[in-house]
């Protein structure tokens, strides 16, 4: 999971429920410094919450977007159902299209961290016009490097047998047993936090999320056929998904590549300057390739 080495809300940040047709998301939605170039929806990983976003969110909005971090359903602050069937892929990637429609900006550049490039990924296939562009960061179309599906497998059957308290004691265990570079210090306020987070996520989104990590068998292709702007980037020490794995993807696609150095799997933590610098370079690429229609965008309710 990302660990936030802040949780100070930067300048021009409000939290707020965003109201969709699909029910309400917690938010942290960040007003431009000057004149507004784009609006930018992400989202987050497994086990994470819209407090990943926060070292990015300055940087952006200073290069004059607004941008908004969600939680998803059942994640952190957002309310979400305890059945299987509402942490499908699809019914999670509704609720992005809906997020995006909600915020009443046109089509927004959508940025998904992790699980939650998955998640865009299926969301940009379902409504690629309520997108102007695609950013899978530290996240790749196909499933997770083996060691990690291992980790899920056992987070998954943890919850299966144990109670909630008893797994996150656990997992702070595994956690701390080896440093990576994105890590963050941990100070008690940053614990108390994690734990939040970890005890408000509903056990049903734990385990769907983790269930369509261990098998992705249509990303590369639905990847290769959006029909928008795509750019991968991660960290040169990527552990989850293999970094050759994620650079010959983005060779075969032709996707916008960008590897920050010294990064881990949360580039959007340890090295949030460089790595705005980067997302906003593509987006200005995007822009300028010439404006699209503003589609009339219409969402279904159905899960």
């Amino acid at each position: 999971m990302s660990k936030p080495r802040s949780l100070s809300l930067p300048p021009r940040t409000r939290a707020h429920r965003l109201e969709t047709v699909r029910g309400g998301f917690a938010v942290l939605d960040t007003a431009p410094a000057a004149e507004r170039r784009g609006t930018v929806l992400m989202l987050p990983g497994y086990t994470g919450s819209k407090e990943d976003f926060l070292a990015l969110l300055g940087p952006l909005s200073e290069a004059g977007y607004r941008v908004v971090a969600v939680d998803g359903r059942g994640q952190n602050e957002s309310y979400g159902p305890r059945g299987r069937a509402a942490y499908r892929r699809r019914a999670l990637a509704l609720d992005a299209v809906a997020q995006a429609v909600a915020l009443r900006d046109g089509p927004v550049h959508l940025l998904g961290h992790s699980f939650g490039g998955l998640v865009a990924r299926s969301a940009a296939v379902l409504a690629p016009r309520a997108f102007r562009s695609l950013t899978l960061l530290s996240s790749g179309p196909g499933r997770v490097a083996r060691p990690q599906r291992v980790r899920i497998r056992a987070l998954r059957a943890g919850h299966a047998l144990l109670a909630k308290e008893r797994v996150w004691r656990t997992t702070r265990w595994l956690d701390s047993r080896g440093e990576q570079p994105d890590e963050a210090v941990d100070t008690a306020e940053l614990v108390g936090f994690l734990r939040r987070r970890w005890m408000l996520t509903k056990v049903a989104q734990l385990s769907g999320a983790g269930r369509l990590l261990l098998s992705d068998p249509d990303g590369p292709a639905e990847l290769a056929g959006l029909a928008l702007p795509v750019h991968l980037a991660y960290g040169s020490e990527e552990m989850v998904w293999p970094p050759g794995e994620l650079a010959e993807v983005a060779a075969r696609t032709g996707a916008h590549h960008t590897v920050v150095e010294g990064a881990g799997h949360s580039p959007n933590v340890s090295h949030p300057r460089e790595l705005a610098e980067r997302l906003t370079a593509f987006w200005e690429r995007v822009d300028t390739a010439g404006d699209r229609e503003e589609p009339v965008l219409r969402v279904s309710t159905a899960p």
